[in-house]
């Protein structure tokens, strides 16, 4: 009998996992189950294109349906995973079937951080994870009003930005005393900070928010410790938290995420797991984290996938990531835990820089608004093991290309 691979989750990382164990020639069954109705889709543009109407669901499919029946991959949608029993290497869906499995994958990826306060269950105020939120906030945001955007990180902003462009009024409320402060150093916050301003967000940081009050069962404004927002549709961006229900119910080691070691395996014999789900160990940042991020998820999947085939190459992607909003878009190369050295390269007031970090003589990271050109190259010495001098560093009018040759 030929082996059979499980993969739960049919996002960036289970989706990657299943395509890559056919591009590297594994033979045997591969079923792929995810929670939702649709085939597998890219979620980025879920806060951006998706929400102007530039992107449907077709164009946000990873590959059509053919793709899945030309690979043999099983695709089960819609009935997700209730229960894994290791022991005996059988999972059981929400409807009662239970399926068997040789090899299993964890791609479960993670879920809104909800928000616990009066009001924040009301029909106008919206979460932004999957296709079905984005289509609901979608027709929630043509008819509103005036928005709120609970949460000044990436998807906050992004869902913002969109909103700006079709002139909505949007006041964003930030808890800290700075925007995507876990993602970015503060020059680079404070720049998007500006910008957000620039193109008439009302930001407003360090805000404590209190309850969202209502009219007949529809938000009417957010309460603050500095007064009341007007909103007619309040949007919660305030992080994710990862979806390790399956995994701790099957008694997998779990920590922030469930545990895996360099090649995506976890505590339990013939059970990988991948993506935003994952607590691993990352030598970028010099200690265990999760990342949440598609490129990420796509990484670690290819390592899986090659450790479930007996080829073990330990995780050690660079970390990158992205945003668009407006007419910018941040790229970032790295990460900046550890460093003694801040060097801007470019015009921060013409919005085109990068600010890259050093620890001693060794580049550390590098975040570049609308400068792909250094993004890609600093990304490429990051993968090489290279640095870059700093002296080529501070000069915009220096061309990188040379140093990743």
């Amino acid at each position: 009998m030929s082996e059979r691979i499980v993969i739960v989750g049919a996002g960036h990382a289970g989706f990657s996992t299943a395509e890559t164990l056919r591009r590297q020639g594994f033979g045997g069954d591969i079923t792929l189950i995810g929670d939702e109705p649709h085939l597998p889709y890219q979620r980025p543009p879920l806060s951006k294109g998706f929400l102007t109407g530039e992107y449907d669901l077709e164009r946000l499919l990873f590959r059509p349906p053919g793709f899945y029946e030309d690979n043999r991959i099983t695709l089960r949608l819609g009935d997700p995973v209730v229960e894994i029993d290791p022991a005996g290497a059988v999972l059981t869906l929400a409807a009662g079937e239970k399926i068997a499995y040789d090899k299993l994958v964890l791609a479960t990826g993670a879920r809104m951080r909800r928000l616990a306060i009066p009001g924040a269950d009301l029909e106008n105020v919206r979460y932004l994870r999957t296709h079905d939120d984005a289509a609901a906030l979608m027709g929630s945001l043509n008819s509103a009003a005036s928005i709120a955007v609970i949460g000044g990180g990436f998807i906050g902003l992004e869902v913002a930005a969109t909103a700006r462009k079709f002139g909505k009024p949007v006041t964003v409320l930030e808890a800290a005393d700075r925007l995507m402060a876990r993602a970015l150093p503060p020059v680079v916050s404070e720049f998007f900070a500006g910008f957000h301003r620039q193109k008439g967000v009302d930001l407003r940081l360090c805000a404590q928010v209190g309850r969202i009050s209502d009219r007949d069962g529809k938000a009417t404004a957010v309460e603050t410790a500095g007064g009341n927002i007007d909103a007619d549709l309040v949007v919660i961006g305030i992080g994710v938290v990862p979806a390790t229900e399956l995994a701790e119910q099957a008694g997998l080691s779990c920590e922030n995420g469930v545990i895996v070691d360099m090649f995506a395996r976890t505590s339990a014999a013939n059970i990988w797991a991948v993506g935003d789900c994952t607590y691993h160990q990352n030598g970028w940042a010099g200690s265990r984290l999760r990342l949440e991020s598609v490129q990420h998820a796509t990484d670690q999947a290819k390592t899986a996938a090659a450790s479930i085939i007996g080829n073990d190459e330990a995780y050690q992607a660079v970390p990158w990531f992205w945003s668009d909003q407006y007419d910018l878009k941040l790229q970032i190369a790295g990460i900046a835990a550890n460093y003694d050295d801040e060097i801007l390269r470019g015009d921060i007031a013409g919005g085109q820089f990068s600010a890259l970090y050093y620890d001693g003589d060794a580049l550390r990271a590098a975040y570049s608004v609308n400068r792909p050109g250094d993004h890609m190259a600093t990304r490429r010495l990051l993968a090489l093991g290279r640095t870059l001098p700093r002296d080529a560093a501070a000069d915009p009018d220096v061309n990188l290309k040379p140093f990743i040759r």
